[in-house]
């Protein structure tokens, strides 16, 4: 038999050939690029909750019939030389947001006076300040019992101020002028409220301030920053762009404080006499000796509410006659040198005419005294009153 007979073989094209090479070609340089070129795949991002703010050191054994604040004079920049227009702030611990004195009951007391006879002019809130105002009020609600354990503690929802023996349960739901009114009767502190709006700037929206001294909060609400600081000296040419930048950049846990001063002439913190002597056209009290003149510390504080990003200004008016300068090395001399060297528009809105000329020589005599008793030697510079504090 036969063998059987083989089948022809199939050649390829040349075509078919060439398109196999090029298949090759691709498949060996996808793999080329995808193993050796390609970028690695991005890590997974670390999404991490935004920095918390310490909580407040308990103050077990606080007494409130001696207790004082810190001496801002030294701890801020308050008095300074050479002494110019500047916000002079600082970063601040939780510890020192709220401080209270001795005058905690004298000022809770004006306070309520001044709210009951003035109302609105001295408490009130936008609808855009409402949430910031709950906040506020839970943010001290929260924080008073830990700082303060002795004169305050926890309610459900709310809070116990065993010094005037008010209790406060289930506040945690309040906002607007609700909320403010439970606020001051919590602290010496007043508040002022502000908001960044669309068009960039800040806005004063609410707040409770009885004790302002020599203005009327009432015409701050719904103003900015600037129209608030027209009549301020210096203050909107040389530093509103770096305030406003501030305000609106720093974070919840992030506070800062500073502090302010102004002489006057009564304890009448809701509104001194003296704001009421434009400068030169009248004078103090005759029979008001300089020694009794008051310096008058605002220490403010500056806080972000991290829900309402709401800006918390709080200002603690804190009164010490003058002769209580007496024993500070060069500080007498400090406050003298301000007086006659500080640019002559601060001075005047500061109203110095008013005073100044019974309270330099009294001045210059607490630094000869200073000099007598070897407190200094009168060839420091006031500005390094610091290193002489004991």
């Amino acid at each position: 038999m036969s063998s059987p007979q083989a089948l022809p073989a199939i050649l390829p094209s040349p075509a078919v050939v060439v398109l196999a090479s090029l298949v090759a070609v691709i498949v060996l340089a996808y793999r080329h690029f995808s193993t050796k070129s390609s970028p690695a795949p991005a890590p997974p991002v670390d999404v991490k909750a935004p920095p918390k703010i310490a909580e407040p050191t308990p103050w077990l054994d606080f007494d409130l019939k001696t207790a004082t604040t810190r001496d801002h004079i030294y701890v801020n920049k308050t008095l300074r030389h050479p002494y110019f227009q500047t916000m002079a702030h600082q970063p601040m611990h939780i510890n020192n947001w709220i401080e209270i004195d001795k005058d905690y009951e004298r000022d809770l007391a004006m306070k309520k006076e001044v709210i009951a006879k003035h109302g609105a002019k001295v408490l009130n809130s936008l609808p855009e300040n409402d949430h910031a105002s709950g906040e506020l009020l839970a943010t001290l609600v929260d924080y008073l019992p830990k700082r303060y354990p002795t004169l305050f503690e926890s309610l459900p929802g709310g809070i116990w101020n065993k010094v005037t023996d008010e209790k406060y349960p289930n506040v945690d739901k309040l906002q607007g002028v609700e909320a403010l009114m439970v606020v001051s009767r919590l602290v010496q502190d007043d508040f002022l409220m502000a908001r960044e709006r669309e068009d960039g700037h800040v806005y004063f929206v609410g707040g409770v301030v009885a004790h302002p001294g020599f203005y009327d909060f009432s015409q701050k609400i719904g103003k900015s920053m600037y129209d608030v600081h027209t009549v301020v000296p210096q203050f909107n040419e040389k530093i509103l762009m770096s305030v406003e930048r501030t305000l609106k950049r720093f974070q919840p846990h992030e506070p800062f404080e500073r502090s302010s001063w102004e002489m006057v002439d009564d304890y009448n913190l809701y509104h001194h006499n003296i704001a009421d002597l434009h400068d030169g056209e009248a004078t103090l009290d005759e029979n008001l000796h300089p020694k009794d003149y008051l310096f008058r510390t605002d220490h403010q504080t500056f806080r972000k509410l991290p829900n309402s990003k709401g800006i918390i200004f709080g200002v603690h008016p804190i009164l010490r006659r003058l002769e209580e300068f007496a024993d500070k090395p060069l500080v007498p001399a400090l406050l003298a040198t301000i007086h006659e060297q500080a640019s002559a528009d601060l001075m005047k809105y500061k109203l110095a005419g008013v005073y100044q000329d019974k309270m330099l020589p009294y001045l210059k005599g607490l630094t000869q005294s200073q000099i007598d008793r070897g407190l200094i030697t009168g060839e420091e510079s006031v500005s390094d009153f610091r290193e002489l504090a004991k």
